[in-house]
C-alpha cells in the first residue's frame, strides 16, 4: 500500500489493519463497549480522538500516532528564520525529531524513483541530510 503521509484518513488505516489482523467484530465491539455501526462510523472517520487511537493502536499492535509524526516530518514548515541562542525548556517530554520508517523511507525512495523529486529537492523539501538519503538509496534502492 503506497501511503499518502499527507492527507492522513485514520478510519480507513484502521479497517486495514483490522481485515489484515483477521480481527472478529464481536472482539472489537466488546472491546470498545459500542454496537457494530459505531465501529464502521470509526472507519469512515478522517479523524479519531486521541483516547480512542490509543484503544485502536493497543486492540491492534499497531501505533497509528506514527503516521501523524511521518506528516509531521515531511510536511512540517521550516525551522523558524529567527535564530534562538538558547534551547528552550519544556517539562513536556522531549523526542528525536527525526525517526524514519521503512515507509517514510520507500515513500521517499519512491518519489526519486518515479522522477517526481530528483536528490535535492528530496533534501530540500523534506530536510534529509545528504548522507542519510545517499545510505538509504544504496541499502533500500532496488535495482
Amino acid at each position: 500500500m503506497k501511503t499518502d503521509f499527507k492527507d492522513i484518513r485514520i478510519g480507513q488505516f484502521i479497517a486495514k489493519r483490522v481485515q489484515e489482523c483477521d480481527m472478529d467484530n464481536v472482539r472489537i465491539c466488546n472491546f470498545f463497549r459500542c454496537s457494530q455501526e459505531e465501529v464502521e462510523e470509526m472507519y469512515k472517520k478522517q479523524d479519531l480522538c486521541t483516547e480512542l487511537l490509543l484503544k485502536w493502536s493497543k486492540l491492534l499492535s499497531y501505533d497509528f500516532f506514527r503516521l501523524y509524526t511521518q506528516h509531521l516530518i515531511l510536511y512540517s514548515p521550516p525551522e523558524g528564520g529567527e535564530k534562538k541562542n538558547e534551547p528552550v525548556s519544556t517539562s513536556l517530554p522531549m523526542f528525536r525529531k527525526h525517526i524514519y520508517t521503512k515507509e517514510l523511507i520507500s515513500f521517499v525512495i519512491d518519489q526519486i524513483n518515479t522522477g517526481a523529486m530528483n536528490k535535492s529537492e528530496v533534501m530540500s523539501r523534506y530536510r534529509i541530510p545528504k548522507t542519510t538519503l545517499y545510505k538509504w538509496l544504496s541499502k533500500y534502492n532496488p535495482k
